[in-house]
């Protein structure tokens, strides 16, 4: 008899939504060194992470999450739902670490992102992601969420087109 052969790769990841010390550090640190290491983005990339999550984790409102993907205590993902509006929530810092490609960590982040925002009633969710990250927009094409606009820009030392998405949750 043939060896049953595994085509999908077994979840191994622990989801949490409580911050505890050095996460805000941990992921300014991934954000830095993948988007310079993939992508070639300057040191001034990390401030830009870092100056809205810290506003976020001291201002942190009952509508506003992040959930923070780890295999056993490393953090290797994470996402986060911000309050824009009354109606409207942003979706930021999606990230999974490279080695933890592969097993639906964005797609699972994303759709935690997204239950969450249909639960506290918003009335969309919307994003600002890269031309340089296509896997990301097939994630967030995927989950609902349509291109409404695009900015050339030169951003952290690169020349880039900003992608806004959106996804309308109820009318």
């Amino acid at each position: 008899m043939p060896e049953k052969i595994i085509s999908e790769k077994t979840f191994p990841f622990q989801i949490r939504n409580n911050l505890k010390p050095g996460d805000m550090g941990t992921l300014v640190y991934l954000h830095g060194v993948i988007y310079e290491k993939e992508y070639g983005f300057d040191y001034t990339f990390e401030p830009y992470v870092a100056e809205p999550l810290s506003k976020f984790v001291l201002f942190q409102s009952d509508k506003e999450r992040i959930w923070i993907a780890q295999d056993n205590e490393k953090i290797v993902g994470s996402v986060a739902i911000v309050k824009f509006s009354e109606d409207q929530a942003q979706l930021r810092w999606l990230l999974v670490v490279p080695a933890a490609r592969g097993y639906g960590l964005g797609k699972t982040l994303v759709e935690k992102a997204i239950q969450f925002s249909k639960y506290m009633g918003y009335r969309s969710i919307f994003l600002w992601t890269l031309n340089i990250l296509p896997a990301a927009a097939k994630l967030y094409q995927s989950s609902g969420f349509k291109k409404t606009r695009e900015n050339p820009c030169r951003l952290w030392g690169v020349r880039l087109t900003e992608h806004r998405y959106e996804l309308t949750l109820q009318e």
